[in-house]
């Protein structure tokens, strides 16, 4: 067996008996300020460990999440009717979907951006519309309305089927012909003298702009069934449906048949709605303001391309002049829809993650006509994707970022609010680096080290430094 004698011999710590060693204030005191000095350079130690580091680079998409971006909006438009907004999308590859309504919703909104009403449901779009065919001279047999008698004859029949329109509108002087011929059958039917139970009108908005903005009519031909009895007076305007159907007179007369008929039953009470299957599906609640606020979210490929609001109709006019495109971007945002907690948590990662993933957000693009008529307002956005990594590679989040910049343009066409949307082909990435437990006690070790041994010296330089000032002062020779 090995001595104790040899075993001790391998000992680095070798013990000087306590007799041997002397204790001094100055040791005292660089020992209270090591001690001090190693608990300060600790806690910093431990807080650089707990902290949480990142390293952020560029590489190319690497994108999980398939060829196709979500793209959620919320948009204000003060003077667009939600009858005939309409929101395309198109693309570089050749991607044109045109009045998108699956995931699109619509409220009718006043000039504050307030709701009036439940969602806006336009009537069924018919894909093509009946007309009569042109060849005999018109006879005018329906009343023309201005804003003089406006009020008036509405208040006067139970209902009035009034047909706003253009002289120079296409689809007007296709609905010319078989609007007066309706007209015409209809008074020889309901004699507006013996019966007085409907009246067909119309009013030229060219002529009564006027009335016609009070009304918000924004396409022509625009045809409006007013209700006696159903007026908002406190909002002053008219509560009323529009027609949505074939436009031929047989189409015409007998959806106005359809309206009259059953007032008779019962004289006293007016009918102020319509149950009959027909009309349901060619009569629907017009818009009372007119606004729109249109909200939801399309998924679009991940290329260059637009998203576009503007009115649209297959069977309408507009006028570019009196268009206006002014709106309010309530949200706009790309990619999955990410909880504000988790941006909190995030913040501790990035301080600067999450501040551009909805840069337009409330920001008004308003056009009081200063800039003039068939003005279309474009805003560009430039898409980059952030990536977070947790230590381990499992991705804490993904979030899209985007700049924005917006601009007017003058256009001899109808004027659109436009945004024209690019993804990069680079990503964000952000990386959480792990601090290895061995490093932290490794640094430990060494702050514990590093100051006792300082602090030995410096004990050792200030013991010598004294001693030789107390032989000095005893005279002493050496």
């Amino acid at each position: 067996m090995v001595s104790t004698s040899k075993i001790k011999s391998v000992d680095f710590y070798r013990k000087i008996p306590r007799d041997l060693t002397e204790a001094t204030l100055s040791g005292a005191g660089l020992s209270i300020v090591a001690a001090l000095s190693m608990l300060f350079l600790f806690g910093m130690e431990l807080n650089n460990y707990l902290a949480v580091s990142t390293t952020t680079s560029i590489i190319v998409d690497r994108s999980s999440d398939g060829d196709f971006l979500r793209m959620d909006f919320n948009i204000s438009f003060p003077s667009l009717s939600c009858e005939f907004a309409s929101v395309d999308v198109s693309d570089v590859l050749g991607t044109n979907r045109l009045n998108v309504t699956k995931t699109i919703r619509k409220f009718s909104i006043d000039s504050n951006l307030r709701p009036t009403g439940s969602e806006f449901h336009s009537g069924e779009v018919l894909s093509h519309v009946n007309h009569d065919e042109a060849g005999e001279e018109v006879v005018e047999d329906s009343v023309s309305l201005t804003s003089r008698n406006f009020d008036t004859l509405l208040h006067q029949f139970p209902i009035s089927v009034v047909n706003f329109y253009a002289p120079w509108c296409y689809w007007c002087n296709l609905l010319k012909p078989s609007w007066e011929k309706a007209a015409k059958q209809i008074k020889e039917r309901y004699d507006p003298e013996m019966d007085g139970r409907v009246i067909l009108a119309k009013v030229d908005c060219t002529q009564e702009a006027d009335l016609c903005r009070k009304n918000h009519i924004q396409g022509y031909p625009s045809i409006r069934i007013f209700r006696q009895g159903s007026d908002l007076k406190d909002n002053a305007h008219h509560d009323h449906e529009s027609y949505y159907g074939d436009r031929d007179t047989e189409s015409l007369v007998k959806m106005v048949i359809g309206l009259v008929e059953p007032i008779h039953l019962e004289p006293h009470k007016l009918a102020l709605e319509d149950k009959s299957d027909n009309a349901s599906k060619t009569l629907k609640k017009a818009p009372s303001t007119g606004g729109c606020r249109i909200e939801g979210y399309i998924r679009v490929k991940k290329v260059p391309g637009n998203l576009m609001v503007s009115a649209r109709s297959g069977s309408h006019s507009f006028d570019s002049t009196q268009m206006n495109m002014s709106h309010v971007v309530n949200h706009l945002s790309f990619g999955r829809k990410i909880l504000p907690q988790t941006f909190t948590d995030l913040k501790r990662l990035s301080p600067y993650l999450g501040q551009s993933h909805d840069r337009l957000n409330g920001r008004p693009f308003i056009n009081q006509r200063d800039l003039g008529p068939n003005v279309t307002i474009e805003h560009y956005l430039q898409i980059v994707k952030t990536e977070v990594l947790k230590s381990n590679g499992h991705a804490m989040v993904e979030e899209y970022e985007y700049t924005a910049h917006s601009s007017v343009a003058h256009s001899y066409y109808l004027p659109v609010a436009k945004f024209h949307f690019e993804l990069s082909p680079m990503q964000v990435l952000i990386t959480e680096n792990s601090r290895s437990f061995s490093h932290f006690i490794t640094n430990v070790c060494a702050i514990i080290g590093g100051v006792f041994t300082v602090a030995g010296i410096l004990d050792s330089i200030l013991h010598q430094t004294m001693t030789l000032m107390k032989k000095i002062e005893l005279g002493k020779n050496f």
